[in-house]
Order: structure tokens, then sequence, then C-alpha cells
């Protein structure tokens, strides 16, 4: 009887591992694509920066590329454009949202929306702090920045906007609406840092790249999600002002 079992153990196994890998390959495949990824790009400009000190080759051929279509209608549009992609607008906007989601309760979202957010501020800051990377100075920019430049506070300010709106309303009839319309308007703020000379691709791209991983990162640990999937699945609401059992048995 025991070698019976010890031969069927290692078809046991592998059925039981390809049935849990198949029960979670969403959460697998949003692990590598949204977190792993994003932050391994963040490492990497993250390290060249500090060893370079400077921008990369690409860095300035696609900033003076950008600088060769400058007219003066552009000029305007850049400068009122780029104030949406600021902490000043995304602020208002933030507590909007979490003054709605408090009202009714959704104490879930609203702790994602909190955390995402402040987090992201966070993380601009120490980094900024940490690698004392200077701006472009390539032309005199119509809007000059003074302090560091990695990563892009407004390439993170508007990445992490879109992102928490879009997993809030994820598998809602407006979700696909905020990602398509949000991704304009993400690469639009981008486009005007570089517009106005106040920033490397680098600093865009790190900055979308980190804000990205962390936003989904948290989103993956708070699940702010679970409301919307319950009224999808035409389940009663849950309940948002109590934890999950799960989450209960943690605090023992």
């Amino acid at each position: 009887m025991l070698k019976i079992t010890m031969r069927e153990f290692p078809q046991s196994f592998v059925g039981f591992v390809k049935r849990l890998l198949i029960s979670h390959w969403r959460s697998l495949l949003l692990l590598f694509i949204g977190i792993y990824l994003p932050l391994q790009i963040f490492q990497q400009l993250a390290v060249e920066v500090v060893k370079s000190q400077g921008g990369f080759p690409w860095d300035v051929s696609i900033l003076m590329a950008i600088h060769g279509t400058a007219q003066p209608q552009l000029d305007v549009f850049a400068v009122i454009l780029t104030k949406f992609g600021s902490w000043r607008v995304a602020l208002p906007i933030v507590i909007l949202l979490a003054l709605v989601l408090f009202v009714r309760k959704r104490w879930r979202s609203l702790t994602y929306l909190l955390t995402a957010t402040s987090g992201s501020a966070i993380i601009n800051i120490t980094t900024k702090m940490l690698l004392h990377r200077t701006r472009p100075q390539l032309w005199e920019s119509l809007t000059p920045q003074f302090d560091y430049a990695f990563p892009s506070g407004h390439a993170m300010t508007s990445m992490t906007l879109i992102a928490t709106l879009v997993i809030l309303t994820w598998g809602s009839s407006v979700s696909w609406l905020i990602l398509i319309s949000g991704s304009v308007f993400v690469v639009g703020i981008a486009w005007t840092r570089l517009y106005l000379g106040v920033h490397f691709p680098s600093d865009i791209l790190a900055g979308w790249m980190v804000s990205l991983a962390w936003s989904i990162g948290v989103s993956m640990l708070i699940k702010p999600h679970l409301n919307t999937a319950s009224i999808l699945n035409n389940e009663p609401p849950l309940d948002e002002t109590s934890l999950l059992p799960q989450e209960s048995e943690l605090l023992n």
C-alpha cells in the first residue's frame, strides 16, 4: 500500500500545483507584469542615473527632437496642460473622491485611495532626495523648475491618479473609459514635461513605472475592488467598514 502511495505522490503533487497555479494565474500575471517588470525597469534607470550622474544618450536625443517641434501655439498649450499633472490639481480631486467614498462608507476603497496617493508622493520626494538628479539644461524653459528631476513628480501624480481610478472602478462600465482617456491624459502630461524641457524621458519612464507598481501592489493587499466584484456578480455589496476574516486572523 505504501509503494502505491509513493508512486502516486509525484502525480498527485503535479496535479495539486497545476490546480493551484491555474486558480491564481491572474494574480501571478498581475504580479509579474504590474509589479515585477515596472520595478525592474525603475531599478535599471535608477542605477544608471547614479552611475552616469546625468542623462542617457537617448534622453538628449528625444528632448531635442521634441524641442524641434516648438511653436508659439504649442508653448501656450503645454504651459496650460502641464498644470493638470501637478499635485495642486490632483489633491482636490483626491479629496473630493475621498469624501464621496467616506459618505458611502466605502472605507476599504477610501483606505486604498489614501494609501496609494500619499505613498506615491512619499516615494517621489524621498527618491529625488536620494538621487539628486539635476534637470535638463538644454534650453531656457517656459516653466523653470529648481528641485531634483528623478523621478518626475508630474508623471507619478498623473499615473497614480489614473491607476487608482481604474482599480477602484475595475469591472464597472466606466473602467475602460477611464483607462483609455486616462492613458491619453498621462501621455499628454509626460509630453508637456519633455516639451518644456524640465525632465529627461528617463525621469518620466521611472515615474510611470514606480507609481504603477505601487498602485497595483497596494491594491493587491487592500483589495479595493471587492465591492465592485460583488455587485457585478449580483451579490450583496460587501461591508467595507469591517475586515475580511483572513485580515482579522492576522491581528490575533
